[in-house]
C-alpha cells in the first residue's frame, strides 16, 4: 500500500509549492490536496486580496457560494499542477476552522505525513510560522513538513 500525503491547498504561492514538493519528493505516494473554507473568515478570497465592500455578506447564500466558486478555481489550479508532474491527485473539501479540519482529516484517512506551506493566504510574509500551520505542527499525528518561501530562509 502506498503513503498517503496530505497537502492543505488555498491557492497561495506557498500551497503551490508545498504540493509541488510532495510531487517532487513523494512520487510513489497518493496525494490528497484538502481544502477548507473557513466560515469565521468574513473576507473569504483563495489568493487574491479582498475589497469587503464587494463581498456577499459573511455566512449569506452568496458568500458561501462565491466561497465554492474559489475554491472550484483553486482546484482547477492544483489539478493542473498534478498533470505537469504526471502525478495522481485526489481533491477533498471541508467547512470548518482550517487546523481542526486537517488535523481530522490526517487522522480519520490514515494519512501519512502533511505537507503544507509556512503561512498560508491571509497577511504578509513572516519569520514565523502561520497560526494554522503552528497548531497543525503541534498536533498533529503524523509528520508534518513545512515549505518555506526561499527567500524566507
Amino acid at each position: 500500500m502506498s503513503r498517503q500525503l496530505l497537502v492543505p491547498v488555498d491557492g497561495s504561492p506557498l500551497s503551490k509549492q508545498a504540493l509541488e514538493y510532495a510531487f517532487e519528493h513523494h512520487s510513489d505516494a497518493a496525494i490528497v490536496a484538502l481544502h477548507i473554507v473557513d466560515p469565521s473568515e468574513p473576507g473569504y478570497s483563495s489568493a487574491t486580496p479582498v475589497d469587503v465592500r464587494n463581498e456577499p455578506p459573511h455566512g449569506s447564500e452568496a458568500w458561501y457560494e462565491r466561497a465554492a466558486e474559489e475554491e472550484e478555481q483553486v482546484f482547477d489550479e492544483v489539478r493542473e499542477l498534478a498533470a505537469e508532474h504526471d502525478a495522481d491527485l485526489t481533491t477533498e473539501s471541508k467547512t470548518g476552522d482550517p487546523a481542526r479540519e486537517i488535523i481530522d482529516y490526517a487522522e480519520e484517512h490514515d494519512i501519512d505525513g502533511i505537507v503544507m506551506g509556512g503561512h498560508g493566504r491571509t497577511g504578509p510574509s513572516r519569520l514565523l510560522l502561520g497560526s494554522v500551520t503552528e497548531l497543525v505542527v503541534a498536533r498533529s499525528p503524523v509528520t508534518v513538513t513545512v515549505v518555506r518561501n526561499a527567500a524566507e530562509q
